[in-house]
């Protein structure tokens, strides 16, 4: 890409600015931060997450863990249940993996360049830009869906933004088009833009400060661009959640590493490549293992539950069960219902248990 400044991208930089300053009304309790405690806490919370859920869980995580330091103390489990609801709780793993190196091993100071600021565990490209950008005035450009949604459209690039060469193109150009002398007001403009004004579906045209150099406008590309290459392929799952109850105790475990909600807990769960029925259900090799011919009850079978993840479906019902005798569960252990409330369970779990009012009396 030429290393040169066009008129449009000078135009692009400075109507940017303009339009900040006098139209910019979005707050969030993060802008202008300059702790880059709260600006990573911040980013990693909002990776994934729209900023609407994002808020109540950013000002929770503040309010129980106001330095890094508290974070690091803090048992995994209570981190994890304060988490809960979030998803993609790799994140949450990550943020416990960092907190405690730069507690421990930088004794609390969070690392200033972007070199050193990416090696911490869940931090990408994007974030270790904005943390640069926003607490130490580094000139480091966001490249996040809002950037590439704007850039796109205005300079019309119909280069595919999940491609290695369009993540490069686009990557330089918003390199290119940053002001250094204020890159963290430039990145959060750029962001907010995208996110207020240059939609996904219905983009404010008729009122953007940049329509009058907008080549997605002049043409009218707003539904044509950004241009994605790959499509989505989605897997369907059904989860078969058995509240196995005896003697006033049910039986869950933490999910291991692998697969989705990693380190949350769940109940016995019989998973199957479609819809089972009761009947078929009690035929399956964890449900005869688990009482063989001993007496069980099946109390009640939820209604139909259903999940949607970035990449799979999630169905199933919850069936509690009162078993006679103490069941064989090796691989889960038994929790009293104080117990349960403090573990952090996935939202297609917590959902139900809501519904329940989280009650052992199954």
């Amino acid at each position: 890409m030429d290393v040169s400044i066009s008129v449009a991208e000078r135009f692009f930089a400075k109507r940017l600015l303009w339009w900040n300053s006098r139209d910019n009304y979005r707050a969030m309790p993060w802008k202008g931060e300059k702790d880059p405690y709260k600006i990573w806490l911040s980013e990693i919370i909002l990776q994934q997450t729209r900023v609407e859920q994002g808020l109540e869980y950013y000002n929770r995580f503040i309010k129980n863990f106001p330095t890094v330091h508290k974070l690091a103390k803090a048992p995994e489990q209570t981190v994890f249940k304060l988490w809960e609801g979030l998803g993609y709780y790799s994140r949450c793993k990550n943020l416990i993996a960092s907190a405690d190196y730069i507690s421990k091993e930088l004794k609390g100071k969070f690392p200033e360049a972007y070199d050193d600021i990416i090696k911490l565990k869940g931090v990408g490209p994007y974030t270790a830009a904005a943390i640069a950008s926003f607490a130490f005035n580094q000139p480091c450009a966001v490249v996040d869906g809002n950037v590439y949604r704007v850039l796109s459209r205005f300079f019309g690039i119909a280069t595919p933004i999940d491609s290695a060469e369009g993540k490069k193109e686009f990557t330089l150009l918003a390199q290119q088009l940053l002001d250094k002398k204020q890159p963290g007001a430039y990145n959060q403009a750029l962001m907010d833009f995208g996110a207020t004004v240059c939609k996904p579906a219905q983009p404010s045209c008729i009122t953007c400060a940049l329509k009058q150099q907008c080549i997605a406008f002049r043409g009218n590309l707003m539904n044509e661009l950004p241009v994605k290459g790959k499509k989505l392929v989605k897997k369907n799952r059904w989860l078969y959640y058995l509240l196995i109850n005896f003697q006033q105790k049910v039986y869950v475990r933490k999910r291991g590493a692998g697969d989705i909600w990693e380190n949350l807990y769940e109940f016995v769960l019989v998973e199957n490549d479609g819809p089972l029925t009761d009947a078929q259900l009690v035929k399956k090799s964890v449900f005869t293992s688990a009482f063989g011919h001993s007496a069980y009850t099946i109390q009640h079978t939820s209604q139909l539950h259903k999940q949607q993840l970035t990449h799979q479906t999630i169905q199933g019902r919850f069936i509690s069960i009162s078993a006679a005798t103490l069941p064989y569960l090796p691989d889960y252990h038994p929790v009293t219902e104080k117990k349960l409330r403090k573990l952090a369970f996935p939202k297609f779990i917590t959902h139900y248990l809501t519904d329940k009012k989280l009650t052992l009396n199954l």
